[in-house]
């Protein structure tokens, strides 16, 4: 069997102070493109069969700078629409919402989780051929989206993505052990 290999996208100016990103279109941070181009040793030595990137400029950037030969650009692998929550931070949210949580409530004007559910399921349909055949296959996406395909495939609600913390520009493998679906590696620092 193959495996997923999530890619995180670097730094934006927004996810270095933790405001929630989906729709804006902002380009990698210096220090974003830096992390981008570091996650190119992770990769160097893995035979990818499909790269299959966000629409995101921040996402595409980081998979070039990875070295990464994009093989489809799928809408279904942007990030969690936030809608009126949109450039907010949590604590901003929680002023007016104090007991809101992003993995129960969704967003008002965005994406419930089930929505995003939905999304990362079409995902790895798409996908599921090439890893049962034992391909590799590289996501490069969003944090919160990435989370929720993860949960996914472990068979859980989309509500269990609040359980695998992952920061920009890591590297995380989805596979399996034996015909178990499993992470196999995850949130995967920078090579230092």
């Amino acid at each position: 069997m193959g495996e997923i290999i999530l890619v995180r996208h670097g730094e934006t100016e927004w996810s270095a102070t933790h405001r929630h990103t989906s729709t804006t279109d902002l380009p990698l941070t210096p220090r974003g493109e830096a992390q981008a181009r570091a996650l190119a040793d992770g990769l160097a030595d893995i035979d990818v069969a499909a790269v299959v990137v966000s629409p995101r400029r921040r996402a595409r950037r980081t998979a070039e700078l990875a070295g990464l030969s994009v093989t489809l650009i799928d809408p279904d692998l942007v990030e969690w629409d936030y809608g009126e929550y949109e450039g907010l931070t949590t604590a901003q949210i929680r002023q007016t919402r104090p007991e809101w949580f992003l993995w129960r409530d969704g967003c008002p004007g965005g994406e419930s989780p089930g929505q995003v559910a939905a999304r990362a399921d079409r995902v790895l349909e798409r996908v599921g051929p090439l890893v049962a055949g034992g391909g590799t296959v590289a996501l490069v996406a969003h944090g919160h989206l990435l989370r929720v395909i993860t949960a996914r495939w472990l068979g859980l609600e989309p509500a269990a993505g609040a359980l695998f913390r992952l920061d920009v520009a890591t590297l995380s493998v989805l596979g399996y052990e034996r015909e178990q679906r499993v992470i196999q590696r995850w949130n995967a620092p920078l090579p230092q």
